[in-house]
This record gives structure tokens, C-alpha cells and sequence, in this order.
């Protein structure tokens, strides 16, 4: 007999699942602490060169014209002391105000005393460091340091990053994580640092060649400018009395001009020693760095894998010494005629092997064809033709005869001027390498890296077609930004720019076929 059945036992019920934990956001990188300030002493140096107090000149001349102060003693003192405690009243303030940080991915500065500015710059966008010590700088222990931002659509001075009045310490610091966050990982703890190796130290005899360079010249004619518009603000009772001097005589005018060219020449040879006394340029690790200057000390870093060529420069005068200039050509650098400077002043075989040790030549320079020899004396003797021709009208008419004689001057002088243009002209190109030259006042050589070349254009006027000649310009990022190979043959256009960037400009053989 079977007994009762028991109910079945129910299975176990199945737990809900799991809800899923929530997602954890990804971290958010935080920005750069932007509380470091610089040093306060500064407000010193900016107080005593009045750096933000310029600013309001222009809004504080028309209120004291409107206030009718009269002169006196008491008006210039209370102008001095105005003056100087708005000076030092924008100073503080400009410190508070500004604030800076660097961070592994990128610089930022908080600025502004009307207006507030916050900017940030990303370490890959850094192209170099420069370091300066001013005079009163360095009497302070502080320095200044400005970081080379290229910026790209932010033009001039904005361009690069000024972080000044930092202690010296601060500022080795600083440059050292700029370069080492922009150009790869922190180095271990302990490691050696990076071998030092010389590329070019300044020989002081090379002070001689300034006199030969325009810009040096400029500094000692400057200077007497400056004398000269001090002296007409001085009171009345301050300012020489030079209206009793009389120079009369072939002899004493000599004389006053051979005391002027000396004090040219010194003057020049002085400018050149301030700006470039103890140059030195030096490779470490992956950077090259320059440092210079007798009163305000500079030291640059650059980095080299930017670097796409370099220039040889020489004016006219340096051409009859071979001296010459060498300066680096960077992808983005601003200011690239003082901050890549490779050698500011030398021997021109020592410029021109300091840059080869860069990029290498790519041989000898191509002669331009004799069609472009004809163009350039053509055009150099137009002004005299056209001089002569009115010396020629106007001397049986008005006695003119000087006009006439201006004329032959211009055109005999023409020739020679032509011929020195065309022998500048001159291309090549090699092995990963293009060299262009040009110019006659300045004639400069720019030896480029194939991978320089982001463009060519080519441009012919109807007198170029005539004469089958063309000019070619390589477009690149770096330095002024293009360079030509001025009335080169038109049938070696597709060569010449196939040879220096590869496949994708055999366009121009195309075009030329």
C-alpha cells in the first residue's frame, strides 16, 4: 500500500543578478598648479625701469597737461615722485597678479593687470629656452627666462613665454623641465648627465670684422642719436654751447672726420663685445646651447632634431675679409636671426664647417645660366641709362652738365654691380640636401634638409619667359620661411625640385615636359 505523497520541494529560487558596479570615470588630468610666483624682488627692477608703468604714459601726459603744471624745481620733483610711485604701484601689482607652472604636459602663465589672462602651452609646442641675466638682474641674483612658444596663429612678442625675475636656481630648474618634459621621459635618479661637446667658442681678434657689419655700425650712430636728443631736453642752462664753434679749413674737417670714423670703428668693436663676448656653443645630449653677452648674459638651447638647415651669410664688407655669419634654421622658432645664431661673427670657413656639421652640403653650387647674367647687368645699368638720357636733355637746355656726368657714373658702375649679382646666384642639390644663394649687399646660402620642403612655387614675368629662366622658391617651416633660386634655367625647374623633395614634386617635370 502506498502512502500519502509528499509535496514536491520547490527548487531553490535563483538570485537576481548582480547589478554591475558603476563605472569609474576616467581620470581627469589636472592642470598645472598655478600658484608659483617669482621672486619679489622684481618689483625692484621693474619699479626702476618702469616695465608696466609704460603702459599708462600715454593716459597720464594729457592729465597733467590739463592740471597747467608750471615748471620749477617743486614740479619736477613731484613729477619724479608721481612717477616713480606709480611705477612701483603697477610693479606690485603686476607680481601679485602673475603666476606661472610648468606641469609634464604643458606651461602655463596667469597674467594681466586690467585684464586677466590665463595661457597654456603644450610642451611639444616648445622650440627652445633662453635664459638672460640683465645687469640689475644679476646684481639681484635673478633672471629672466623666455620660452620660445610657436604659437602660430599668435604673432610677435606673443610668440613666447617671458618669466621674469625668478632666483637663478629657479631658472636652471625650470629650463631643465621644459626641455625634459618636451623632449621625452624624466631621466632616472642618479643618472650621469649628458657629455658636453663643443661645436664654436667666440675668438675675441674676430671683434675686428664688426666694423664691416651694418649692424654693428648701427649701435655707435644710435648712441650719438641718443646723445643728441638727451642734449635737446636738458634746461637751457644744461646744454653745450656749440653755436661759437667753427670748423674752417680743408685740414680741420679731416680731421673732425677721421675723429668721427675712429669713434665709428670703436664703437662698433664695442657693440660687438656686449652682445657676443664669451660666446660659446655647445652640444648637451639632444639640445645645442649658446651662452653670451658681457652685460646681459644669455644662454639658448635648442633643440636639434628641429633643426632643418642652416644659412651662411656675408655682406659685403665681411666678402673681402671671408668672414661671415652661421645661423640654424628652426621649425618654429621666433626671433630665429638672434636665437639661432650658429656663429655671430668668424672666418668663413669656420662658420660654413660649423654648419655642415649639421646638415652636410649637397656639393657645389650650380652656375645660373648666361641668359640670367644679362639680366642682371640689364638691370643694373637701367638707372644710369636713364640718368644719362636726362643729363643729355638737360645740359644743351639748362647747363645741366652734372646730370649728365651722374649718369656715366651710374652706368659704368652698373656693369660691375651686375656681374657681382650673378655671381651670387648659384643652387645645388644631393643626397637629403638642397642649397640655394643669393643676394649682393647680403649674400646668404641656405642649405636645407630634404624634409624641410613642405611646397614649391615657381613664378616667371614675361621678361623670365623670354628668356627660359624661372625663380623657384622652397617653402618651408623654419626660418623666414621660403628661399629661392633666383633666374635658375626654366628646363631645370622639375630636376632641381624632383632632386630636393622627392616624388611628390615631379609635378613640376610634368609641367616643364
Amino acid at each position: 500500500m502506498t502512502g500519502p505523497t509528499e509535496p514536491a520541494t520547490p527548487p531553490p529560487a535563483t538570485p537576481p543578478p548582480a547589478a554591475p558596479p558603476p563605472a569609474t570615470p576616467p581620470p581627469v588630468p589636472r592642470p598645472p598648479d598655478t600658484g608659483r610666483r617669482t621672486s619679489p624682488l622684481v618689483v625692484l627692477v621693474h619699479t626702476v625701469t618702469f616695465r608696466q608703468a609704460r603702459q599708462f604714459v600715454p593716459a597720464v601726459i594729457p592729465i597733467v597737461a590739463a592740471t597747467g603744471l608750471g615748471g620749477g624745481a617743486w614740479t619736477v620733483a613731484a613729477l619724479v615722485v608721481g612717477v616713480t610711485l606709480l611705477s612701483l604701484g603697477t610693479a606690485a601689482l603686476g607680481w601679485w597678479r602673475f603666476r606661472y607652472a610648468d606641469g609634464p604636459a604643458s606651461v602655463v602663465v596667469t597674467r594681466g593687470l586690467l585684464s586677466r589672462s590665463v595661457r597654456t602651452v603644450p610642451n611639444d609646442r616648445i622650440r627652445g629656452v633662453e635664459v638672460e641675466t640683465p645687469l640689475l638682474h644679476r646684481l639681484l641674483g635673478l633672471v629672466r627666462v623666455r620660452i620660445d612658444a610657436a604659437a602660430g596663429a599668435v604673432n610677435g612678442k606673443d610668440e613666447e613665454l617671458v618669466i621674469d625675475g625668478v632666483p637663478r636656481a629657479e631658472g636652471d630648474r625650470l629650463r631643465a623641465a621644459v626641455l625634459t618634459h618636451r623632449s621625452g621621459p624624466v631621466a632616472e635618479e642618479g643618472a650621469e648627465p649628458a657629455a658636453e661637446e663643443e661645436f664654436a667658442r667666440f675668438d675675441n681678434r674676430w671683434l675686428f670684422y664688426a666694423p664691416l657689419v651694418g649692424s654693428y655700425l648701427a649701435v655707435p650712430l644710435a648712441g650719438v642719436g641718443a646723445l643728441f636728443r638727451l642734449a635737446q631736453e636738458l634746461p637751457a642752462r644744461f646744454q653745450p654751447d656749440i653755436d661759437g664753434v667753427q670748423i674752417s679749413g680743408v685740414g680741420a674737417l679731416l680731421a673732425v672726420l677721421a675723429v668721427a670714423l675712429v669713434l665709428l670703428v670703436a664703437g662698433s668693436v664695442i657693440g660687438a663685445a656686449v652682445v657676443n663676448w664669451g660666446f660659446r656653443l655647445t652640444r648637451r645630449g639632444g639640445s645645442l646651447v649658446a651662452a653670451r653677452g658681457l652685460v646681459t648674459r644669455r644662454h639658448t638651447e635648442l633643440e636639434i632634431d628641429r633643426i632643418r638647415g642652416w644659412t651662411l651669410s656675408e655682406g659685403l664688407g665681411m666678402r673681402w675679409v671671408r668672414a661671415a655669419r652661421a645661423g640654424a634654421l628652426v621649425t618654429g622658432l621666433g626671433d630665429a636671426a638672434r636665437r639661432g645664431q650658429l656663429l655671430p661673427l668668424g672666418p668663413r670657413e669656420e662658420a660654413r664647417a660649423l654648419g655642415i656639421r649639421l646638415v652636410p652640403e649637397p656639393g657645389p653650387l650650380r652656375p645660373h645660366p648666361p641668359a640670367a647674367r644679362r639680366r642682371r647687368i640689364v638691370r643694373a645699368v637701367t638707372a644710369g641709362l636713364l640718368v644719362t638720357a636726362a643729363g643729355a636733355v638737360t645740359t644743351p637746355l639748362l647747363g645741366w652738365w652734372w646730370v649728365l656726368v651722374a649718369g656715366l657714373v651710374l652706368l659704368v658702375l652698373g656693369v660691375p654691380l651686375g656681374l657681382g649679382r650673378y655671381a651670387a646666384l648659384g643652387h645645388a642639390s644631393g643626397e637629403g640636401s638642397f642649397s640655394v644663394r643669393s643676394g649682393w649687399l647680403v649674400r646668404e646660402q641656405a642649405v636645407l634638409q630634404d624634409r624641410a620642403v613642405v611646397g614649391w612655387q615657381v613664378r616667371q614675368s614675361p621678361f623670365q619667359r623670354r628668356a627660359g629662366l624661372a625663380t623657384v622658391v622652397a617653402c618651408v617651416g623654419a626660418g623666414s620661411g621660403g628661399y629661392a633660386a633666383v633666374d635658375m634655367a626654366a628646363d631645370e625647374v622639375g630636376a632641381f625640385t624632383a632632386a630636393a623633395s622627392d616624388q611628390w614634386a615631379r609635378t613640376f617635370s610634368a609641367r616643364a615636359e
